[in-house]
């Protein structure tokens, strides 16, 4: 028997059919009546003792009146409630190149999307920080308003997938608008990491060495892979593209193979390039089971595991529920294990409260609702008659 059930106490009169009369002092009977109808009558003014029927419901779409109510045993489509927390930390560097951009209602800002939806960035720049500070002040328009970002009320496959073909392009396009902006030095460039909330959908984009990490019911899930020389796939990539991987370095130079910008290491637009600005794309549909998710720069994945964060995300949720405070922890004990990069952290939660102190509530077994009723001795007797007259 599964979980889903509810459970009702409430204190109803059976009703007393014209049995004989019997004495009962002290009684607790619990049985089991399948099908036994209730009709309104005058309660009982006699001593009374507690009996629990339980009464098998097998549709969990059925709608009981119980006293002048009503009770739906209809499940629940998961919706995520969603709030966040971020902290940034220069760390031992002399400077600070990450940026970072947090929207817990994007529909707030856009008009009549899909209610809840979100969007968060982690950018972390390198050959100084115009690049990563660019794509938090541009954000916006590139990955929705010059986008065209469709407005819709609910998602379908085809919605998903067009979503995913717009941000996509959102990463090329931004990294042709950091080519053309007679600012930005040409060897500046940043990684960057976006996560997009509609409805129940999660779709995480990223490009270069930042990493999106899932909470499932304690274990890690990862949404994106690092791309660094050291992936096979990436390193593949690289040299049948013409590139070479020296000391762990592209091209000598740059410890990651994915990234917007640094166009001096770019071959002419339109040519294939060993650095690249291609974004891989995850998505899933969320469930009750998906807690939280952690968006971390590579100053936080260089000293600790994808699992490690996690374990110490929830932990601080459970004790105090807090993002905001969950993120500094998380950049803190990254610096404790004496990381040696900027540090950045975005936590996303998906449902309202982590408690770690409460003890689990019992459900009641799938397609059952249960009403704990108080009746008198005369009624108990008369119940247990009813009863064995069945058998």
């Amino acid at each position: 028997m599964g979980a889903g059930a509810e459970v009702m106490h409430q204190v109803v009169p059976l009703l007393e059919a014209p049995f004989h009369r019997c004495a009962v002092k002290s009684v607790e009977v619990i049985e089991e009546v399948v099908g036994v109808a209730t009709a309104p009558v005058q309660p009982a003014a006699s001593p009374r003792a507690v009996v629990e029927v339980a009464v098998e419901v097998t549709d969990l779409e059925l709608q009981t009146t119980i006293a002048g109510g009503s009770v739906s045993a209809e499940p629940r489509e998961f919706v995520p409630i969603i709030r966040s927390g971020s902290f940034a930390d220069i760390g031992p560097r002399r400077y600070m190149e990450d940026e970072h951009i947090r929207i817990d209602d994007l529909s707030g800002q856009l008009g009549s999307l899909l209610m809840p939806s979100a969007f968060y960035g982690v950018f972390d720049g390198h050959g100084g920080s115009d690049a990563a500070s660019y794509m938090k002040n541009h954000a916006m328009r590139i990955f929705f308003e010059d986008a065209d970002f469709p407005q819709v009320l609910q998602v379908d496959e085809m919605f998903a997938e067009s979503v995913e073909n717009l941000i996509f392009k959102a990463f090329l396009r931004a990294d042709l608008a950091l080519a053309d902006d007679s600012i930005i030095n040409r060897s500046a460039g940043t990684t960057a990491l976006t996560a997009l909330v509609l409805g129940r959908e999660l779709l995480v984009a990223n490009a270069g060495d930042c990493r999106a990490v899932l909470c499932r019911k304690g274990e890690a899930v990862e949404m994106s892979r690092d791309h660094r020389p050291t992936y096979d796939a990436e390193r593949r990539r690289v040299i049948e593209s013409g590139g070479y991987i020296e000391d762990g370095y592209l091209n000598g130079v740059l410890s990651v193979t994915r990234a917007l910008g640094d166009w001096d290491l770019k071959l002419p637009q339109g040519s294939q390039s060993p650095l690249i600005a291609e974004p891989e794309i995850q998505r899933i549909t969320l469930t009750e089971d998906d807690e939280f998710l952690i968006i971390g720069c590579d100053g936080i994945w260089d000293v600790m595991t994808s699992q490690q964060a996690v374990t110490t995300v929830r932990k601080g949720l459970r004790r105090h529920d807090d993002p905001d405070r969950c993120a500094r922890e998380l950049a803190m004990e990254a610096k404790r294990l004496q990381t040696f990069d900027n540090l950045t952290v975005i936590i996303v939660c998906f449902v309202s409260e982590l408690s770690g102190n409460s003890a689990p509530v019992e459900q009641a077994p799938t397609g059952r609702i249960r009403f704990c009723k108080s009746l008198s001795p005369e009624a108990i007797c008369n119940l247990r008659r009813l009863l064995e007259s069945d058998h």
